[in-house]
């Protein structure tokens, strides 16, 4: 039986590698990592979260909380691992990045038919094959791919948060609690009042930024806007945005601050936390700076600098057909990132869809799409057929699917999207996915 490769061991690529050697098929998996390290990796340990350590909310009702589901009834391996490493985040499906990698690796590691190999890949291999090299494709192979593309190559800018340790935390004025009281109390609030909001505002607007000259035609995705770039669009962005003080009272004074940052923990013990919604390209002395200018990190001790990095995707509609196969190459399918979607749960979905098709592929079977009324059939739509020329890199959410509207009420609207998601996508498994083993 030929040997499946599998390069790259993010999400996308771990998640593809095990759906395919739980399957019975033989895969070697190729992380180039010690070998080649990138700007925002710090391990070499497979499906390492380079962003946040959060993969989204699981709250039926939202577009992540739906592929979540779909893709847990697909075994999925990464929502397994982060289930297993879970940290308390309320709604959210937060992790420990150690444990989580440690559990995905361990997973793999037990598959008799999967070969990890650590190098770099310079070229587009033949079939069959899934290219799951992430948002920081070398150079190398992103030329690669856009030669077999057929159209130059798209990117973006990614940027990350600064982590803190928790004991810097100064615990006299920031709060435990979530917001209209969702949740455990699993979220750290620094208030600030108006004067020290517009303190704050004016040390952010004149922050020294890392600016190499790769930068200077940037693309930055909406979903990870660094917070400078955001303020950039309005003194009180931020107020409406990533520190918007809604549903949240601080307790010394008994009213709603002004605006607030919260702060999500690294792990169970709550030993770092990161700033949620705070990615940064700010200089490391100026991330310092203006940090210690929010009540409560004024002593805070920086365990993780944020960075900002290039990402790199292809114009899916023009590059692959709906199976995730290049059209120049068939039977090399791509997955994660470099498709066009955002988020660590859309990635793996990507690597979990790939595996399937490539394991329909040897058993000489026909896959249909997974039905438009799931997250997992919507995601895959847009990516390989979207009328967007080119495409914007997309997260999960409602508006990709068919509207149900007979229901007037929102939330419950979005219930009744997501069980219909979760339904049609059962029926699919049960025609299409239970034969897929060798």
């Amino acid at each position: 039986m030929t040997r499946i490769r599998v390069i790259g061991g993010g999400l996308a690529g771990s998640e593809a590698a095990y759906q395919l050697a739980r399957r019975g098929l033989p895969v070697t998996l190729l992380e180039a990592r010690p070998e080649a390290q990138t700007p925002a990796h710090t391990t070499d340990k497979l499906a390492e979260l380079v962003c946040s350590n959060s993969l989204g909310s699981g709250a039926v009702g939202t577009g992540k909380g739906l592929l979540a589901a779909e893709m847990e009834a697909c075994d999925s391996l990464i929502i397994q691992a982060a289930k297993a490493a879970a940290v308390p985040a309320g709604t959210a499906l937060a992790v420990n990045r150690s444990r989580f990698s440690e559990q995905v690796e361990r997973a793999l590691s037990a598959l008799p038919d999967l070969i990890i190999e650590r190098g770099v890949a310079t070229e587009v291999p033949d079939a069959p094959a899934i290219i799951a090299t992430g948002p920081l494709t070398s150079d190398a192979l992103a030329r690669e791919l856009a030669r077999f593309a057929g159209v130059d190559h798209l990117y973006f800018y990614d940027a990350t948060s600064p982590i803190v340790d928790g004991d810097s935390i100064d615990r006299s004025i920031a709060f435990i609690a979530d917001r209209r009281g969702k949740g455990d109390g699993d979220y750290f609030n620094c208030p600030l009042d108006q004067e020290e909001y517009e303190r704050f505002y004016q040390a952010l607007s004149e922050a020294a930024l890392v600016t190499p000259h790769q930068f200077e035609d940037e693309k930055v995705f909406e979903g990870c806007m660094p917070i400078e770039q955001l303020a950039r669009r309005g003194k009180d962005t931020l107020r409406f945005g990533p520190m918007r003080p809604v549903g949240l009272i601080d307790p010394r004074s008994g009213k709603r601050p002004y605006a607030v940052v919260q702060l999500r923990r690294e792990d169970v013990a709550g030993e770092a936390w990161n700033l949620v919604g705070f990615q940064t390209r700010m200089q490391f002395g100026a991330q310092r700076e203006v940090l210690r200018l929010i009540p409560g990190l004024q002593d805070a001790r920086i365990v993780r600098f944020g960075v900002i990095h290039r990402n790199t995707y292809v114009d899916g509609p023009r590059a692959l057909d709906g199976t995730l196969s290049l059209k120049s190459r068939s039977g090399v399918r791509l997955a994660g990132q470099l498709t066009g979607v955002e988020g660590y749960m859309e990635s793996a979905a990507m690597g979990l869809l790939a595996a399937l098709y490539t394991a329909a592929d040897h058993a000489g079977l026909t896959l249909p799409p997974p039905p438009s009324t799931t997250m997992l059939g919507a995601l895959l739509a847009y990516v390989t057929g979207s009328e967007h020329q080119p495409i914007e890199p997309m997260n999960s959410n409602f508006g990709l699917l068919p509207p149900m509207g007979h229901i007037r009420n929102k939330v419950e609207r979005k219930k009744q999207m997501h069980h219909r998601g979760i339904k049609d996508l059962g029926e699919w498994i049960n025609e299409f996915l239970r034969g897929l083993f060798f």
